[in-house]
């Protein structure tokens, strides 16, 4: 998909990993990185292939965040700054619309850009000694990527406000116990632990899977009523219209594996 000079993509069945690829600079989301993970994304959205995608780092960091010296010419240039942070709100949107389940398999290094890409993913699998915080206020910066609105609404105003008011990181293992990670696991498991979620995954009905993360995903937008009637809604033309509905029940019936569709 492309040639990329910051970001590697490999695709394994159902599987695509993004790596991150700059791990001598902690593998900074600058432009030129942010422009290219907009490309790949929008490659791998209308890939129907694959069904999970990894976003990972190489070496000892997920990602260290923004590229600061760069922000140095970036914010004598209004236009071009305005551009860089629409890109990459562009990023995490495409994660958080794609039909496509995203994991972050967080490999050390987490901090301010590292941190926003990360949680605009589904799944988020650390290693125990990983170090994960937003850090922009050390620098005299701000979260401009929905740092400042994601981590509050991932583990609430108090403990997004003492990370971001401090500038601290914490390990995996404490990112887990705030609901800043889904969970932690020993750090020579990431890889394989990653994967077997991945795998355990797309055991799931693919239109079930994507049903569940747009439910899940709108109840962060709306209030609760809206919400519960949205959710009568979707559920009800997914329970009358989609094969895999009907397919999960007839096989729990007869106590066999069910054999979903495939989408696009």
């Amino acid at each position: 998909m492309g040639n990329f000079e910051n970001i590697l993509y490999e695709a394994d069945g159902a599987v695509g990993t993004i790596t991150l690829n700059r791990p001598d600079k902690l593998n900074p989301l600058d432009w030129g990185t942010v422009r290219e993970l907009k490309a790949l994304l929008g490659q791998i959205n209308e890939d129907g292939a694959v069904r999970v995608v990894v976003v990972t780092g190489a070496g000892r960091a997920f990602s260290a965040g923004g590229d600061l010296e760069g922000y140095l010419t970036l914010y004598r240039r209004p236009d071009d700054l305005s551009q860089f942070l629409r890109d990459f709100y562009d990023v995490n949107r495409l994660i958080e619309e794609s039909d496509k389940i995203f994991i972050a398999s967080v490999n050390g290094v987490t901090v301010a850009g590292g941190l926003e890409l990360m949680l605009a993913c589904d799944v988020v699998i650390a290693a125990a000694e990983a170090r994960i915080g937003d850090g922009h206020l050390n620098f005299a910066q701000l979260p401009g990527a929905g740092g400042s609105q994601r981590l509050p609404r991932a583990i609430g105003a108090l403990r997004a406000k003492r990370l971001m008011l401090t500038g601290e990181l914490v390990t995996g293992v404490e990112a887990e116990r705030i609901g800043l990670v889904t969970f932690a696991v020993p750090d020579d498991r990431l890889a394989v632990e990653t994967r077997r979620l991945a795998e355990a995954m797309l055991e799931k009905s693919p239109s079930a899977l994507k049903g569940a993360k747009y439910l899940v995903h709108q109840a962060g937008q709306t209030d609760l009523e809206a919400g519960l009637a949205l959710e009568i809604d979707f559920v009800h033309r997914y329970a009358t219209t989609d094969a895999d509905a009907m397919e999960g029940l007839e096989a729990f019936k007869e106590k066999r594996k069910p054999e979903y569709k495939r989408t696009r």
